[in-house]
């Protein structure tokens, strides 16, 4: 894959063993990685949203990785990482991009087919570094982008009740 800012990339998902593992010349080394044994969220690019059964490494350091569950809300399938004292969150927008931001900072909007497959839109100006797009790659590719508006979460929550 090409990156418009940081050059070629390439994104390894193994949704099997549960490992997405992202690599390019200009950006640093992201892995995110499922715990043996985590019942699997079919819907779910890496298997789990489950904060306790991931664990993710920028460039060999440890980050904290926090997904919310995700149920009835676009806000409720964001991604939040914490790494050397910056904050990312991956929040959706529409049925099918998510953005980007840094510590509140709008970097991007990306969007992920489900297979690995990643593309940024980037904002200009926003000061992008390459360990941004690093994680706005590997988190799109590893939980997808996107969701559905909120009036259809609630009506398929509530058609759930009855089936």
């Amino acid at each position: 894959m090409q990156d418009p800012i940081f050059g070629a990339f390439a994104v390894c998902l193994d949704d099997a063993t549960g490992e997405l593992r992202l690599v390019g010349e200009a950006l640093p080394e992201v892995v995110v990685r499922r715990a043996q044994g985590t019942q699997l969220e079919v819907h779910v690019p890496i298997g789990s949203r489950d904060a306790d059964r991931l664990t993710m490494t920028i460039g060999g350091s440890a980050a904290r990785l926090a997904p919310a569950k995700g149920f009835l809300t676009r806000t409720s399938y964001r991604v939040d990482v914490h790494h050397d004292k910056v904050h990312y969150r991956l929040i959706p927008v529409t049925l099918g991009e998510s953005r980007l931001l840094r510590d509140g900072v709008a970097l991007g909007v990306f969007t992920s087919t489900g297979d690995g497959a990643v593309t940024a839109e980037w904002q200009d100006a926003a000061g992008q570094e390459p360990q941004d797009a690093a994680v706005g790659y590997s988190l799109a590719a590893s939980f997808g982008t996107g969701a559905e508006p909120m009036w259809k979460l609630t009506l398929d929550a509530a058609l759930a009740l009855f089936s």
